[in-house]
């Protein structure tokens, strides 16, 4: 089958396609003919050698989230699974191919409303951006702040917000970007990358700042984000896409009253991670939760997707597609 291979780290020309072994399914496997591969930005970190999760050891196939068809079912598998439409991750590694081998207990069946694009788009993203917004419990009428707000994640956190009552404001790096996620339910925008952005979102908000923020950037804009919230406020870290976490001192933290809320306390047990999974998946099937497909690229072509995420101008969930059939929605 065709692969792409990651034997050394560094830049996107290290991810090189070629060929694999069909995998075969184990005791309490499947394998599935894979229809869409998520690239989330850790990968683009992962791949360079520079990431804030441990590094695997080369060579391998890299990629996690995929979906797909059920076609082949193995030993102690329910042979009721050969046909099923399902999005899983695969422990880290083996998903830029044609065929993976999976464990069925991380298999998601898609609601027969979703695109399996869709699905795939939702898989990581929309688990993390439903755990998130439970964390933070927005009340209608807070201010949120969501950066990278027209990302993955993001554009599912401004609409999470958004349908909660919230107030929004959304951080990225261009207009377009902006643009997006004022359709999408964003009231006030403001673009990092300009001088003075954090004192224009006060000016809009009001001088007490808002009530919650969700920091997947870290770096100065995590900073400038951790300024602007009020006393007694939430600061979601869930991420780290500027390559450092947000400095904040446990005196600040304290002296303000802010509640620090981190992975674990948005995530839970595996089985409570797999539950919002399907829980974003039950969103969008029902049209309460768009995913945003900004651009596809063929397998062979990964390399070419990393780059565009790593220099940021992507829109949304960017996906890997084996059969060629592509299709860029923004």
């Amino acid at each position: 089958m065709r692969a792409v291979w990651l034997r050394e780290f560094g830049g996107p020309e290290v991810l090189v396609p070629g060929e694999a072994p069909d995998p075969r399914p184990g005791p309490g496997q499947v394998v599935i003919e894979v229809a869409a591969i998520g690239i989330p930005f850790v990968e683009t970190q992962v791949r360079s050698g520079v990431a804030p999760v441990p590094l695997p050891r080369l060579p391998i196939i890299p990629g996690n989230g995929v979906g797909g068809t059920v076609v082949e079912v193995g030993p102690g598998a329910d042979p009721a699974l050969a046909g099923l439409r399902v999005v899983t991750s695969l422990k880290g590694s083996g998903g830029y191919a044609e065929r993976v081998a999976a464990d069925t207990g991380g298999l998601i069946a898609v609601p027969p409303e979703l695109d399996l694009h869709d699905a795939v788009a939702l898989l990581a993203d929309g688990r993390t951006a439903m755990g998130i917004v439970r964390a933070a419990a927005p009340r209608p009428g807070e201010w949120v702040l969501v950066e990278s707000a027209a990302g993955g994640v993001g554009s599912l956190l401004v609409q999470l917000a958004a349908g909660a009552g919230a107030q929004v404001v959304a951080v990225a790096g261009s207009r377009r970007k902006l643009d997006l996620a004022t359709e999408l339910g964003a009231k006030v925008t403001a673009d990092y990358t300009e001088d003075g952005w954090g004192d224009r979102v006060r000016e809009a908000v009001g001088d007490a700042g808002v009530h919650v923020v969700f920091d997947g950037v870290g770096g100065a804009v995590g900073r400038t984000a951790f300024e602007l919230v009020a006393p007694r406020g939430r600061f979601l870290m869930f991420g780290a896409a500027s390559g450092t976490v947000t400095d904040a001192t446990v005196a600040e933290v304290f002296q303000r009253g802010i509640a620090l809320i981190t992975g674990g306390q948005m995530f839970g047990s595996p089985a409570g991670i797999k539950a919002l999974a399907e829980a974003a998946l039950a969103e969008a099937a029902a049209g309460r939760l768009r995913p945003v497909i900004g651009q596809t690229f063929p397998l062979e072509r990964a390399a070419d997707a990393h780059a565009a995420i790593q220099a940021r101008t992507t829109l949304g969930k960017t996906l890997l597609i084996p059969s060629g059939d592509l299709e860029v929605r923004s």
